[in-house]
């Protein structure tokens, strides 16, 4: 028993170490590779497809200025107010999912980071109790600049392709930094199923809710810089330029 005590303990002690190096190599290092670009590729070889992985690692400043605020508007609005969790969307979340209504997720951009780049997809309670402590670790470490980074460079948006340098190369023959408003929008449009909805052939449901973002954009203020502070009056309205500083 005393072994078996002395061999859990020590495997705890090993995962935190080696979970917080990862963290802070990510910090300085691009992220080439996340599980879930491998696990696709085996999906893809084991249903006899051709292999499909396009990924070009792209600074955040060299990424149209709107894709940021175009993401927060539609998967994150409070992002730049919380510490990686948002109360008031799982709040919101759970209600909706307790009316009976399509299944609602309450994740910010910090978990769904922390999901891409260190952890499998699923929604299992272990995987979720490992998300929250990456998600933990990456809002002490990193700065919102850095997840957002990571982000738009990790994140899927379509069959095999992965951050927004490969998605505006395939899906709109220009670069990251070339990006208009809509075109922003319409890739953050498809973030929910970027399997099913595509960015390059939108469907009229994917037109509709582009216009939806663009219209919360208005109330998302401008990105701002590394270890500069947003600027509530690059915001309409909303809860960025009612709040109190």
């Amino acid at each position: 028993m005393k072994l078996l005590k002395k061999i859990l303990s020590w495997g705890v002690s090993l995962f935190i170490a080696t979970s917080i190096l990862a963290v802070v190599i990510y910090k300085f290092l691009p992220v080439f590779v996340t599980p879930l670009m491998v696990i696709r590729l085996f999906q893809q070889a084991g249903d006899g497809e051709s292999l499909k992985w396009h990924h070009t690692w792209v600074s955040l400043d060299e990424i149209s200025p709107h894709m940021p605020v175009a993401v927060m508007a539609s998967e994150d609005q409070r992002f730049l107010l919380h510490h990686g969790f948002d109360m008031n969307a799982i709040e919101k979340a759970a209600r909706h999912n307790i009316n009976g209504g399509r299944v609602h997720g309450g994740s910010t951009i910090s978990q769904q980071t922390a999901k891409n780049v260190f952890l499998w997809p699923g929604r299992s309670w272990v995987r979720k109790g490992f998300e929250a402590y990456f998600t933990f670790l990456i809002e002490l470490m990193w700065s919102k600049q850095r997840i957002m980074e990571v982000y738009l460079n990790s994140i899927e948006m379509g069959d095999g392709i992965y951050g927004v340098e490969a998605c505006a190369e395939h899906n709109f023959d220009k670069e990251a930094i070339d990006l208009t408003r809509p075109d922003c929008a319409l890739i953050a449009a498809t973030l929910p199923n970027p399997r099913k909805f595509s960015s390059k052939e939108p469907s009229p449901y994917i037109r509709r809710r582009c216009v939806q973002i663009q219209q919360q954009m208005r109330f998302i203020p401008s990105f701002p810089k590394e270890g500069e502070d947003y600027n509530p009056k690059t915001s309409s309205g909303g809860v960025y330029r009612n709040r109190k500083r």
